[in-house]
């Protein structure tokens, strides 16, 4: 039986991440983009179905290249709501270490769902806490992730330096050495895809400088360049960070990177706000990436992450929403609005456009996870799409539709596709109880707080 050929027909307005023209739509096959037609244009054969897109502003579907899917269960909790990152850091590990499985994929489900809602199609989670019984935190996930049919780059994160040994996490968090570089090898022998289309993917995560070992920033290095996978972790978030590696490596934040190992192209670093003019120019030759993460960073009074600079040095830039409990929401097209208007107060109106702060959101978070398949709108890719409607209010009277979903404050798709097939219908996820979540991650979230 030959495959279905879907048209996205004439949309109101198209954001391919190139410099493709698709104002005539998309055609579709098999899960992937097989035409892209400029305006007036007609498919090259006929196709079976036709989506009339003259309302939509369609866009790759969005990639959050950096999240705690755990931390939605502690969003605007008071005694952390005006801490900076460490205090805030040592305040809720104890809270974050009674996860449990049950809660861990309530938390998930939440986290991508809110995300799929926000035009979001491929997640990067960064998951580092493994307490008694929580040790198959990652399987749990995938399970989450199958759920809502979601493509995602599960992190194996981890932390071994406890408060004890001098590191910042108490000791029921950590774990030894051995014990994470096994599982990190049974998760990727288990769960991790290659090729085009993948839908899970794990990477290699020591949490950060202040919570792991040398030891393993190392042995996670080898690993993960004798497994062919990614490496990720926070550095140069906060000046208390910098000063911590000074302090216990005798070294800035990127020369401990270089010493264990992980300056390269296999690495995406989580925030990369204080680095030197110097450690810019070794990360962009490097080829290491950054993941920029504007409301997370300016909720905990972090600073502004110097994007033109890295890229201008050959850095690859992607986006991502950070932990729900630093940004207190999962949502990929606000995200997008952040990073505009936080790095225009750092280089100006002209120089940050929406097409330009879109393309990190998709292209740019694309090249952090290593993955040519997705992030753009052209021949061969996949079709992973976020379409969002502009008749709200907050729409009323403008007249670019690109700008407007970021300066009118979009925050919810109308449909998202993934791999060709509808995720989210009319703004809702497809087969989710969403009620039902809400209710059950609610009395979550009460529990863990309620034994603090």
């Amino acid at each position: 039986m030959p495959a279905t050929r879907t048209w996205l027909k004439n949309p109101l307005a198209i954001f391919t991440a190139n410099e493709l023209d698709a104002r005539g739509g998309l055609v579709l096959q098999d899960g992937v983009i097989v035409e892209l037609l400029g305006a007036g244009q007609q498919p090259a054969r006929p196709c079976d179905k036709i989506f009339d897109a003259r309302e939509h502003v369609i866009l790759p579907g969005l990639i959050n290249t950096h999240h705690h899917f755990y931390q939605t269960l502690t969003r605007a909790w008071a005694p952390v709501v005006n801490q900076p990152l460490f205090p805030w850091l040592k305040t809720l590990y104890p809270v974050w270490a009674r996860l449990t499985p049950e809660k861990l994929a309530l938390a998930s489900k939440v986290a991508l769902a809110e995300l799929l809602l926000s035009g979001c199609t491929t997640a990067a989670d960064h998951h580092y806490l493994f307490p008694q019984g929580l040790e198959n935190a990652i399987d749990v996930q995938v399970q989450s992730v199958r759920e809502l049919g979601m493509r995602a780059m599960l992190t194996r994160g981890s932390m071994s330096l406890g408060e004890a040994d001098g590191g910042l996490p108490p000791q029921q968090t950590v774990q030894q050495g051995q014990v994470i570089l096994d599982d990190s090898q049974r998760l990727i022998a288990r769960y991790h895809e290659r090729g085009a289309g993948a839908q899970i993917q794990i990477a290699l995560a020591p949490c950060s400088p202040f919570s792991v070992t040398t030891e393993i920033m190392s042995a996670s290095a080898e690993l993960a360049e004798e497994l062919d996978v990614r490496l990720h972790t926070h550095l140069a978030e906060t000046l208390d960070e910098e000063d911590f590696c000074l302090q216990r490596f005798g070294l800035r934040t990127v020369d401990y990177l270089d010493s264990v190992g992980w300056l390269g192209p296999r690495t995406w670093l989580a925030h990369g706000i204080h680095f030197n003019p110097d450690e810019i120019s070794r990360l962009g030759a490097a080829g290491t990436g950054i993941c920029h993460c504007p409301s997370s960073n300016m909720r905990l009074a972090s600073g502004i992450c110097p994007t033109l600079e890295l890229t201008a040095a050959g850095a690859p830039l992607g986006l991502g929403v950070d932990g729900s409990a630093s940004n207190d929401a999962s949502n990929m097209i606000l995200e997008t609005r952040q990073a505009l208007y936080i790095q225009r107060l750092r280089y100006g109106a002209q120089a940050i456009t929406p097409e330009r702060v879109l393309g990190w959101a998709t292209r740019g978070s694309a090249q952090l996870l290593g993955r040519s398949d997705i992030g753009e709108l052209a021949v061969g890719k996949q079709a992973d799409l976020a379409l969002f409607k502009l008749d709200e209010l907050r729409f009323s009277g403008s007249h670019d539709p690109i700008s407007a979903l970021l300066l009118c404050g979009a925050d919810r798709a109308d449909r998202v596709m993934i791999a060709g097939e509808w995720r989210v219908i009319d703004g809702q996820v497809e087969g989710l109880d969403l009620k039902g979540l809400i209710a059950d991650h609610s009395q979550a979230a009460r529990e863990l707080i309620a034994a603090s």
